[in-house]
């Protein structure tokens, strides 16, 4: 059986989740206060440009950050394909989740996510221009117009393994809920593709230069043999050849080498590393 866009709006199964909705004009910080409203509102889960976000998880979904050109973006976010609709679908049903946080420009671009998902109409359509201050919508713009930024709210760990290779800066902030300690929580900065400024993109040559520097920092390694890159569409997979020092005990000296590697490289370059390999070839008379 194939389903045309029609029948998933009348397919059963996500009518019982009530939909909280946050409206608001492109760029005006929706994302960025997501996950404040999200547990204010007691919403365990968020559809946002195309993904379905659970906690610190993307579950399901493909950002419409992603894609190549503005509509394609806007046809992404509102899931005009039929495969995408129903991944999310799917995945909202495993979560088994009472409330949902929709976001979107207007209500009627909320009208259509949650028509092509199944789900019911908003209980409640929140303004994000009631919720943010004049200035700090007034900056999300300017960040949004000078810098081509859009704020994902997921931790960086998570959108790096989806967004390879792009602009992905960590934010991390403080949500005080109703009767709740303060809780860290932590958002995600990313150029799209579609951005003026263009694709972001970081030559194989320069990540293997970063790598040696990084190999050399550690005290321990008297010399770095190779370094070779492979990059997938998944992330990267990234080998070190290493001589290292008399005296150092070896396994400690590479699992520094290859916790550093993976942790100062991800940081410096927002690519994520599928794997980091650490092969010693001998130990180095001084």
């Amino acid at each position: 059986m194939v389903l045309t866009g029609k029948e998933i709006a009348t397919e059963p199964g996500l009518q019982g989740i009530e939909v909280i909705a946050l409206v608001g004009p492109s760029g005006t910080g929706k994302s960025h206060h997501a996950m404040w409203v999200a547990q204010e509102y007691g919403c365990r889960a968020i559809i946002d440009d195309g993904l379905l976000i659970s906690g610190s998880r993307i579950v399901a979904g493909k950002s419409a950050k992603r894609e190549e050109t503005k509509t394609a973006a806007v046809r992404r976010a509102v899931f005009t394909s039929a495969a995408h609709a129903l991944e999310v679908r799917a995945a909202l049903e495993d979560l088994k989740v009472e409330r949902v946080l929709v976001l979107g420009t207007s209500v009627s671009m909320i009208q259509r996510i949650v028509s092509r998902l199944g789900l019911s109409e908003p209980s409640l359509i929140l303004d994000i221009r009631d919720l943010a201050s004049e200035e700090e919508i007034r900056e999300a713009l300017w960040r949004r117009r000078q810098e081509g930024k859009h704020v994902i709210p997921a931790p960086a760990f998570e959108v790096k393994k989806t967004f390879s290779g792009y602009l992905v800066d960590p934010l991390k902030i403080f949500v005080r809920a109703r009767e709740k300690m303060p809780a860290v929580m932590e958002r995600s900065v990313v150029r799209p593709t579609y951005s003026y400024f263009g694709n972001f993109y970081i030559a194989d040559n320069v990540v293997m230069q970063m790598a040696t520097k990084i190999c050399y920092e550690i005290e321990g390694v008297k010399r770095v043999l190779r370094v070779l890159v492979l990059t997938t569409g998944d992330g990267a997979m990234l080998e070190v050849e290493l001589v290292l020092k008399s005296g150092f005990p070896v396994f400690e000296v590479m699992q520094e080498v290859q916790s550093k590697l993976k942790q100062k490289l991800e940081y410096l370059t927002g690519i994520y590393l599928l794997s980091v390999d650490v092969i010693t070839k001998k130990i180095g008379l001084d």
